[in-house]
């Protein structure tokens, strides 16, 4: 019968598909679609979530499906799983208006000054993620169902926002917890979506968005259309329940768990650490698909939050740095589209002249085609632009419109190969292409480290062919370099040994010149340091494999392994060339075996993870059937570490013991 789900339900949808702006049957269309091609969970947990969606838009008096459609959701349920609790959940009217929070819903401490985040820190173990600028929700559940959603409002009461909750895909309506619990995020609105929103709009006779900083306010302010809060997503970064947490990393596993996505977070141990995480963000800000105004920092320990407790204002153990941002008006001179090493067109503006934070700014990043194409941006436009954090400015949203002709590129500015539209952005797709093979092989040289090869000079070897791709500067002779203008033979062999000095860079530095998805410096030595430290080992990993390690999320952990595959093949070509990463090994007591640290420790953490490694262990990020080694001064614990420990049948050891292993 399972077969048949997806055919016998379009079928019913069909005629009503009829009728002129069914905008919710249309949506489940497009949630039926590919049901087929799940497995038994997956299509059990589909339907889970539809029904538990229109039971409760029925129960709180919206408009929701046709009887005959939403009793064959119910009968295919049941089919699947007759014992599923959805099937007898009663949904409860809920009413619009003020919901008070049980716990306050407090401010941030903040700062705009690295010294001042640095004294903050002091010597606690610290988690960091990006600070979305969107709207802060709280979300209830009871005994695991979705229960209430409200906004953070003035701290104390919210605005009830369950209409809108149950359209948001990214927020599961069912946990695998049967508990109450309470869990905390942001709501904001991605570039792609944010463009189908607003053609959505328009498609309803709305009032089209002009900014999208805003757009999430105005959609959680609207009385009507609750189903246009399909286009905002949501990210979980905070976890209230009887149940205690013992760490930050602790929660936010745990909500990854409950299938919630869960921002991308950094766990320092030390303060050095920040300043990468700092620019990491910064360059997100120039390039993400959502806006982010800055960082917010939690001590790890989540004793020390009971601890230190809160002003009436904020946490004292949170903090956010931003990024001071300045606004002004200016005017589009032209739209220059260049093409990044991904091959994708991002358009530029070149604006009249104006001064922002200090700075003369003439330059704007107008995000991609489909913002261009969405707001109608060309010459003559006055737009509202904003800088912060020192980056190259954005555009925020049109002020006056032009009248002149917009005009987009229908093919690429370096190689005039045809682009082709995907969604909100303009592609290139010849892997020839001059710019994309530029800026490919110039992000390696700027990584890897391979001084006095400028732009300049890699711009002449790729027009004389004599470098076409990044394993190909393993390859140049004295009499290639010779043939550049204004290279001598004293410049010719610098750069010649600087080139083959780079094969000797350690496996961090060589994994963060690649261009990974989402492998920055600092992620890249979060994997090494959990003891994927030979290249067999990073080219192996799994995905729930990087999920473990620190500071990645599924979705991130997603990304890197997809890019790392296409990758492969380059990596192959400069192991061939002569790059090679021996993996150290210390010889010591501790050779080989993998250690997992929970709970407090008497020395710092970053002593004690030392001392380990110089004994010839690892650190490890989570307990598995490859561990060796719990360390922790806790004789029982709740914690998900300790028990899966017990459970594996793995050595528990206390801070004192393995002091006593070290020193055997």
């Amino acid at each position: 019968m399972s077969k048949s789900i997806e055919k016998d339900i379009k079928k019913l949808i069909e005629p009503f598909l009829k009728k002129k702006g069914d905008s919710i049957m249309q949506q489940l269309l497009e949630n039926i679609e590919g049901l087929n091609s799940l497995d038994k969970a997956g299509k059990v947990k589909r339907l889970e979530d539809l029904i538990f969606k229109f039971k409760n838009l029925y129960y709180n008096g919206q408009k929701t499906i046709p009887d005959e459609v939403y009793d064959e959701l119910e009968d295919k349920l049941k089919s699947l799983d007759p014992n599923s609790p959805i099937l007898h959940y009663v949904g409860a009217p809920v009413k619009a208006g003020k919901v008070a929070h049980d716990t306050k819903m407090l401010s941030l401490g903040k700062t705009y000054k690295v010294e001042e985040l640095k004294s903050w820190m002091g010597t606690h173990d610290t988690v960091s993620t990006f600070k979305y600028d969107g709207s802060s929700c709280s979300i209830l559940y009871k005994n695991g169902l979705f229960h209430l959603g409200k906004t953070r409002g003035d701290g104390s009461f919210g605005e009830n926002i369950s209409s809108k909750i149950l359209w948001i895909e990214e927020v599961p309506k069912m946990l695998a917890v049967e508990e109450d619990l309470e869990v905390r995020g942001e709501l904001y609105c991605k570039e792609e979506n944010f463009l189908h929103l607003s053609q959505e709009m328009e498609k309803l006779g709305l009032e089209k968005p002009n900014s999208l900083r805003n757009i999430v306010a105005g959609i959680l302010s609207r009385k009507d259309h609750s189903e246009l809060a399909r286009f905002i997503s949501f990210s979980a970064f905070d976890c209230i329940r009887d149940k205690n947490f013992k760490t930050e990393v602790d929660k936010l596993k745990f909500l990854q768990k409950e299938n919630f996505i869960v921002p991308d977070y950094f766990h320092h141990t030390k303060q050095a650490t920040l300043d990468d995480t700092i620019e990491e963000a910064k360059e997100f800000m120039g390039t993400g698909d959502y806006l982010i105004d800055g960082l917010v920092f939690t001590y790890n320990k989540i004793a020390l939050h009971e601890e230190l407790g809160a002003t009436a204002h904020h946490p004292r153990y949170k903090m956010a740095f931003k990024f001071q941002g300045h606004a002004a008006d200016t005017k589009i001179k032209e739209i220059i589209w260049s093409v990044s090493r991904n091959g994708i067109l991002t358009p530029v503006a070149n604006v009249e002249p104006i001064e922002l934070s200090g700075a003369k700014i003439s330059r704007v990043t107008l995000h991609n085609y489909g913002m261009v194409h969405e707001f109608g941006l060309k010459k003559g436009t006055v737009i509202k632009i904003v800088r912060s954090g020192e980056v190259i400015p954005k555009f925020l949203e049109v002020v006056e419109q032009s009248k002149s002709a917009m005009e987009i590129p229908t093919h690429c500015p370096s190689c005039e190969k045809k682009v082709v539209i995907e969604d909100i952005r303009l592609f290139c797709k010849n892997p020839k292409c001059p710019d994309q093979v530029r800026e490919g092989i110039l992000n390696f040289i700027q990584k890897i480290g391979i001084d006095d090869l400028s732009s300049k000079r890699l711009e002449e070897m790729i027009r004389a062919e004599l470098v076409t791709e990044i394993p190909d500067l393993y390859k140049l002779k004295m009499e290639d370099m010779l043939s550049l203008d204004k290279v001598k033979e004293k410049l010719a062999t610098k750069i010649l040994n600087n080139i083959e000095k780079s094969k000797g860079v350690d496996l961090i530095t060589f994994l963060g010149s690649l261009g990974i998805s989402g492998g920055a410096f600092n992620k890249c030595e979060k994997i090494v340091s959990s003891g994927y430290n030979s290249i067999e080992a990073i080219l192996g990993l799994t995905l729930n494999e990087l999920i473990e390690v620190d500071s990645f999320a599924e979705k991130s952990a997603s990304d890197f392994l997809t890019s790392l595959e296409e990758k492969k093949p380059l990596i192959k070509k400069l192991l061939k060339v002569g790059f090679s990463f021996e993996k150290e090994t210390v010889e010591g007591p501790l050779k080989d075996k993998k250690i997992c640290i929970t709970g407090a420790l008497s020395e710092k953490r970053s002593i004690v993870e030392k001392s380990i490694r110089d004994a010839g262990g690892t650190v490890v990020g989570s307990v598995s059937k490859n561990t060796d080694y719990l360390l922790t001064n806790e004789t029982e614990s709740n914690s998900s570490k300790f028990k899966k420990a017990k459970q594996l049948d793995i050595p528990i050891v206390s801070e004192e013991e393995m002091k006593k292993i070290i020193s055997s």
